[in-house]
Formats: C-alpha cells, structure tokens, sequence
C-alpha cells in the first residue's frame, strides 16, 4: 500500500459501527452482485481526505474465498505522479439481493456501502457511504454520458446530498498507463 492511501486506512477505521444508510434514503433491491463484480470508474465523488488528490480512480470487485467481495480501489496521484491502491474485503450487511453492504480497509472497522441507483444492464450506479458525507457516480466506462450523470446528479440532490460539491474525476486518455 502507498502511503498516499494510508488516510484510507485511518478515516475508515473512524467509520466503526458506521454501517448505516443516509436517513431517508433506500438502497436497490433484486440486487446481483455477480452482475455487480468486476470493473468500475469514478466519474465523481464528494471530496474526502482518503481520495483527495487522486484522479483515474476505479474500484474492482471480486469474490473471496469466504464468501465476502474482495475491493481493489485505485487512482493516480497528479502530484507524486505515482499510483496508490487500497484493499478491502465486503459483506452484506442484509439480505443478498440487497445492494447494502460493509466494507473495511483496515482490521475490524466498517464503514458502509449502499448502492442506491443501478440500472438495470449494472452499467452505472450511485452509491454513498453511511451518511451523506460520502457519495460516488461509478460507470463500467471511463466515460459517461452526460444525461445519464445529470440525472444521477439530480436524483442524489432529492435526497438531500450535497450535489453542487461534487467532484468530477479525470478518466480515459488523461490517464497513465
């Protein structure tokens, strides 16, 4: 691990016992996470002190031996010009066609992981962590398009998050290899 993500680290392990979902807010149902795992892209977020900084982020999912989702998330620090990468592991925190789960980047700490968007191909989704401190628009291309990152943008502003901070992530050919 770079130390770039060790504030990663040390803000999810702040996040003990924070499992929860933003108040009035539903996380999908029928969810499948086979359809779920493999490759995502930031395309924006809500600034917070373990990403801040990095560009070309993405998050892969895999299945563990033991049943839980292996998270890989990774982006480009511009200013060290160097990569920084984080590994996690995920479990369910209700039923498994339930698209909540608890994710930890570090020992016995869990933050949480609602997916509260997804369409139905499992080509975008938004998501946010227990509160509405926490909220990413993920695509399985570098690239969205931008009605359909409006509308997220849109429908993460009825439920009350903090749209207009949003950050909008580099991707695609600004990238390093």
């Amino acid at each position: 691990m770079r130390t770039g993500m060790i504030p990663l680290v040390m803000s999810l392990g702040l996040l003990t016992g924070c499992t929860g979902i933003p108040s009035g807010t539903q996380p999908v149902t029928d969810f499948e996470l086979d359809r779920y795992l493999g490759e995502w892209y930031e395309i924006a977020r809500l600034d917070h002190s373990f990403e801040r900084g990095l560009e070309c982020v993405t998050a892969s999912y895999s299945l563990r031996d033991d049943g839980g989702v292996r998270v890989v998330n990774r982006g480009y620090n511009l200013e060290e010009q160097a990569w920084d990468e984080a590994e996690g592991r995920a479990y369910f925190i209700d039923e498994e066609d339930v698209g909540r789960l608890k994710v930890s980047f570090f020992g016995p700490f869990y933050g949480g992981y609602n997916i509260l968007e997804l369409d139905d191909d499992y080509q975008w989704a938004l998501v946010s962590g227990p509160n509405r401190d926490y909220l990413w628009i993920l695509s399985r291309s570098p690239q969205m398009d931008g009605v359909t990152e409006n509308r997220l943008r849109e429908r993460a502003a009825e439920m009350d998050f903090p749209t207009d901070e949003l950050i909008d992530v580099a991707q695609g050919d600004s990238c390093p290899n």
